[in-house]
């Protein structure tokens, strides 16, 4: 926790030093920052899983960087629609198609690397989103060719924050002796009355940096951190049930591959209910302007034509 107070601790002396610094002028008029008013996002890259299983060579602890599993990092699929309300904020909808995974064989950590304990878990998830604008620098260059007059560049860099919420759906599975994929769910692993439920809300939270490399596309990267309300997107929460009340012989490996390990004992702690799981993203993000058409084209209609390039 102390590290998580940490992180969140510099980035808000960050942005809140970068908004002292910064001149309202970095944000423009009007008829500057609503070219940028609607875009669609398109973006890829790399998730790690904070929870019960792999991690590093300690025991794990969400919301900590030191319990990164490497060999464990996933993928994501991303498609958003950013609306820009005000020079510093703006709404983004988003959905995301990702999978994590995780591995005790991993772990340096002797009794997580012994319990044997791996998933895998595609998963789908809609967020919607406030992004806080606390540097931005967006320039037109001269609308008309003045002799005498300085031509400015044309310039767009947006430094942000976000949070929000989230709703994802999860569906972890493992590796059965002949090789087969199963779903953990319905098995019950732990010895539930009831299969715990494949939906889990989410508080999305992190920053992103784009720039312009054209009239109309951007090019960025986000880092975020997502909380979750589960501690079962990985199948594990509570302690270990007896072999003998699982009805097949997969639910009961599953349940506990490592039976006969004094540590792995009917009743004895298989994962921490005391903490919820936790992900992490690290994107990169394209976007196009759909704003920008119409200016143009209200532009061309007067007459004005644009010196130079405008690097959205």
């Amino acid at each position: 926790m102390k590290i998580k107070i940490g992180i969140f601790s510099i980035i808000f002396m960050s942005v809140s030093a970068s908004i002292s610094m910064a001149q309202h002028t970095n944000f423009n008029s009007q008829s500057n920052w609503s070219l940028n008013k609607k875009e669609l996002q398109i973006g890829f890259g790399a998730t790690q899983f904070n929870g019960d299983l792999g991690g590093s060579y300690t025991v794990g602890k969400d919301y900590s960087l030191k319990d990164i599993d490497w060999p464990s990092t996933g993928y994501a699929g991303w498609l958003g629609y950013r609306q820009r309300f005000h020079p510093y904020f703006a709404t983004t909808t988003s959905l995301c198609v990702f999978n994590l995974k995780g591995d005790d064989k991993y772990s340096q950590e002797p009794v997580r690397n012994a319990r044997d304990l791996h998933f895998r878990s595609m998963n789908i998830e809609i967020q919607q989103r406030l992004e806080f604008i606390f540097y931005a620098t967006e320039r037109f260059g001269s609308r008309f060719n003045l002799p005498g007059k300085k031509h400015k560049t044309n310039r767009n860099e947006q430094y942000y924050i976000f949070g929000g919420l989230g709703l994802c759906y999860f569906n972890p599975q493992a590796q059965f002796k002949d090789g087969t994929w199963m779903n953990l769910r319905p098995m019950k692993t732990e010895g539930q009355a009831k299969a715990y439920r494949p939906f889990t809300m989410t508080l999305p939270m992190g920053v992103g940096f784009r720039v312009g490399v054209g009239r109309v596309w951007r090019v960025g990267a986000e880092i975020a951190y997502v909380k979750t309300f589960s501690d079962y997107m990985d199948d594990v929460s509570t302690v270990y049930a007896d072999p003998a009340s699982f009805s097949t012989e997969a639910a009961a490996y599953f349940s506990n591959p490592s039976v006969g390990s004094p540590y792995f004992a009917p009743g004895n702690q298989r994962g921490d209910s005391k903490q919820k799981d936790a992900y992490y993203h690290l994107n990169l993000i394209i976007t196009r302007n759909l704003t920008f058409k119409d200016y143009g084209r209200q532009r061309s209609k007067n007459g004005i034509k644009p010196r130079g390039r405008y690097k959205v």
